[in-house]
């Protein structure tokens, strides 16, 4: 088994200045639509990065769930301008984005198809290393193998996964976490949760990843509310417990409430479902199937415990973390099912039309291997339906 992550993690306020520390002569910043400009955090990154002696350059404009088109246009920059520092600073699409730029950068005969199959990057470091600053306190991307990148044209998210994308440097620095608008900071947080979740319950857990995972849930559960309703030391506490669930996931790897997530994401016309919302609403699903394997059941009992949730019997703790969770959602603004996402913008017709291939679609990503239960076809359509229509799990 394995642990990797970055080489040097820097936290606590005003640890964006470690920037002007870093030892190169070009950088590249890459960025997404404008808050990190608009709050000043873009130029002060600017400005260390030039107080450490380097020529920087932006690529701007990287939009939420990055497309191919955005990576394939990174990339070339990177090869025009030839630095050997890429430093993301965002929320997950940025960082997921320029990590793929990374490795068109330096392979540029790759292709993404190449890229899909987990664990098959090519060896990167050979051209440039790479700086994560994370704003938003959910994916944890700033520490883990993993970027999302969306197909458009086939409407499916991808998660590429290799330990060669974890970065060599992570500055998280919760000032950033404090522009977050109150929607994003719930959705990003029940996305945490969900790392350190799966992470506890993952087929691949290990010493190593389980009190990453338990002290992320104890901390997530104390302070996402708080964060949500603007206390700003409980947000700051919140950055720190979402990357260590990401030090948790990235290691034990995932389960099938991200596998759902990341294939209904994109797959319907009438919107995105965001994927903080989209884990938040699957989870309590996720946990009734996946509590069916006893070893899984034990396991959530004892996140159970371990915040206190009160019940006699495994089961009866399964219930008190199944009903914490919803009741969390429900605190958060968060809709229970597909159906109420966003004032109904999922058509239930298109839902159920497309039901069959987003389930197979679901069943073979990255993130079911590692899932307590693996679902057939027909489980998970049916968890699927649950999901849209808030019904019962059963089977």
């Amino acid at each position: 088994m394995r642990f990797t992550l970055p080489r040097d993690l820097y936290h606590g306020k005003g640890s964006l200045e470690e920037l002007k520390n870093l030892k190169g002569k070009k950088a590249i910043v890459v960025v997404g639509g404008g808050s990190m400009k608009r709050f000043g955090f873009l130029g002060k990154v600017e400005e260390y990065l030039k107080e450490a002696g380097m020529e920087v350059q932006l690529f701007e404009g990287v939009e939420p769930d990055p497309s191919v088109d955005t990576v394939m246009k990174g990339a070339e920059a990177m090869r025009q301008f030839q630095p050997d520092w890429i430093v993301a600073i965002g929320g997950g699409s940025p960082i997921d984005a320029a990590k793929a730029m990374w490795a068109f950068y330096e392979y540029p005969e790759t292709t993404f198809e190449d890229l899909i199959t987990p664990f098959n990057f090519p060896t990167l470091r050979q051209k440039a290393h790479f700086c994560a600053i994370p704003s938003t306190s959910g994916t944890a991307t700033e520490v883990t193998a993993f970027s999302v990148i969306t197909d458009y044209k086939k409407g499916i998210k991808y998660p590429l996964a290799d330990f060669n994308i974890t970065p060599d440097v992570a500055i998280v620095d919760p000032a950033l976490a404090e522009t977050m608008p109150k929607k994003l900071t719930a959705h990003t947080g029940m996305d945490a949760m969900t790392h350190a979740i799966e992470a506890y319950v993952s087929t691949l857990h290990c010493d190593y990843t389980d009190p990453l995972a338990l002290h992320a849930i104890e901390m997530i559960h104390a302070d996402l509310k708080k964060s949500y309703d603007g206390d700003m030391e409980a947000r700051d506490r919140m950055h720190n417990a979402q990357c260590l669930a990401g030090m948790a996931f990235s290691n034990a790897l995932l389960g099938i409430v991200h596998s759902m997530a990341h294939k209904t994401g994109a797959a319907y016309t009438g919107g995105h479902i965001v994927h903080g919302c989209a884990n938040a609403m699957y989870l309590p699903k996720v946990i009734k199937y996946n509590s069916k394997n006893p070893e899984a059941a034990e396991r959530y009992a004892q996140i159970a415990r371990f915040i206190h949730l009160n019940g006699s019997t495994t089961e009866e703790l399964v219930d008190a973390l199944i009903a914490e969770l919803k009741a969390m959602n429900a605190s958060l603004d968060i809709p229970s099912c597909i159906r109420d996402y966003e004032g109904g913008i999922i058509d239930e017709k298109e839902f159920m039309e497309k039901l069959p291939q987003v389930a197979t679609l679901a069943i073979s990503d990255a993130c079911t291997g590692s899932n307590p239960r693996q679902p057939s076809q027909e489980d998970m359509e049916k968890l699927l339906k649950a999901c849209y229509y808030d019904l019962e799990i059963d089977f």
